[in-house]
């Protein structure tokens, strides 16, 4: 299967509590992608270490090959106990997504994960079993491309009693909901705030419990190539842009000089947008064959601003408003964030006088940097990262 695993995540606090008593680890190997959701018993500080130790525990041990029973009986003998109730507590959601479509969920005292196929609610057969005196759901299956899964801390399930509801969402309330959001939204992250958004409505923004969205989305393999900046060697340009234009790939040029030696190549004329939908950055332009074409370091600069936000996870319907803006770093953040598995950059090292102070060293010039730290940013929100310069 030539497919890739979007995941993400988004939590509300307990009201007043500082710490989220839920914890979700989401690990990628050469093989296979892994979403823990751990809900700690309780809420703040304590619930906190429980959900923590046991979404660590479980990764660790899920990485190096371990099997649940020996991963559950781990967490049985580790987690420290409570004085008062004599008992160590925290509930869980495993789901192993391997590269081959195998697929594994296993389940203790969590709401069920809802599982949307072809446009549909879907129900998966599982089996119980108990486990160091715990009983768990396992399911096993093969996914399929567009398949979602929506784990959940119950926090979710309860949002609303006494307030708008008489017994909370209900597991079959949210899943309807989901299913109608899941139609309209692009990735997993805009999901995941949707959802945790409805829920944070329905406890008229004060919870009463750790509550946590996970949504993983099975799509397409999607590559991104982005060029920037000219080769210190001219003899380089023709090299570079039929490397940059190979493969079916959504295709980016962030700035003039950049444009204009695509433009010289392919020759195909650039036609600038008289629109300026945003007076701080320049029009976005278009050349036949290239998808997006946009000034360089203003542009990228706003571009890297929103991939920090939302690796930050400071991201609501303010964020994704700001990401379906019409300039050039909104566009450019967009597609990264929501379009993109494989991402390849390709950076020109000429000098460029009106970014570059004299006094360092070039690896320090604005776009430079810029480049870096656009490219650490897609390695920590999981994207495949290809560097090449000229």
């Amino acid at each position: 299967m030539n497919v890739s695993i979007d995941a993400s995540f988004k939590s509300l606090n307990k009201h007043h509590e500082e710490l989220c008593g839920d914890k979700v680890e989401i690990l990628k190997t050469e093989n296979a992608n892994i979403m823990i959701l751990a809900d700690g018993m309780g809420s703040g500080v304590k619930a906190n270490i429980l959900a923590t130790l046991t979404s660590k525990i479980l990764g660790t041990m899920f990485l190096n090959g371990a099997g649940i029973d020996e991963c559950v009986e781990t967490i049985a003998s580790t987690l420290p106990v409570c004085k008062e109730r004599e008992i160590a507590y925290s509930t869980f959601s495993i789901l192993q997504i391997n590269k081959n479509g195998e697929a594994y969920l296993v389940e203790f005292d969590n709401p069920m994960c809802v599982f949307i196929r072809e446009g549909r609610l879907q129900k998966m057969p599982y089996t119980e079993r108990t486990i160091a005196g715990k009983q768990i759901r396992e399911y096993h299956f093969r996914v399929q491309l567009n398949d979602c899964f929506i784990i959940m801390s119950d926090g979710v399930i309860h949002a609303g009693v006494g307030q708008f509801l008489n017994f909370g969402w209900t597991w079959e309330s949210m899943a309807e909901y989901a299913l109608k959001e899941t139609k309209i939204t692009l990735s997993a992250s805009r999901l995941a705030s949707i959802l945790i958004k409805a829920c944070d409505d329905l406890y008229d923004k004060v919870p009463g419990d750790d509550t946590t969205i996970a949504v993983a989305r099975i799509i397409n393999v999607k590559t991104v190539n982005l060029y920037t900046g000219p080769p210190a060697d001219m003899t380089s340009d023709n090299q570079l842009i039929h490397e940059f234009m190979e493969g079916d790939a959504i295709k980016i040029i962030c700035g003039g000089t950049s444009a204009n030696i695509a433009s010289r190549i392919l020759d195909k004329p650039i036609k600038t947008s008289l629109e300026y939908v945003d007076a701080t950055l320049p029009p976005i332009a278009y050349i036949e064959g290239i998808d997006l074409v946009t000034e360089g370091v203003l542009t990228l600069t706003r571009t890297l601003s929103l991939l920090k936000q939302y690796i930050k996870g400071n991201i609501d319907y303010n964020f994704f408003d700001e990401l379906d803006k019409e300039n050039g770093g909104s566009k450019v953040a967009k597609i990264i964030i929501e379009s993109c598995t494989v991402f390849n950059l390709f950076v020109g090292k000429a000098m460029n006088e009106a970014h570059q102070n004299t006094d360092l060293p070039f690896d320090l010039s604005i776009r430079m940097n810029l480049v870096e730290q656009i490219k650490e940013a897609a390695l920590t929100m999981g994207k495949e990262v290809h560097v090449k310069y000229y």
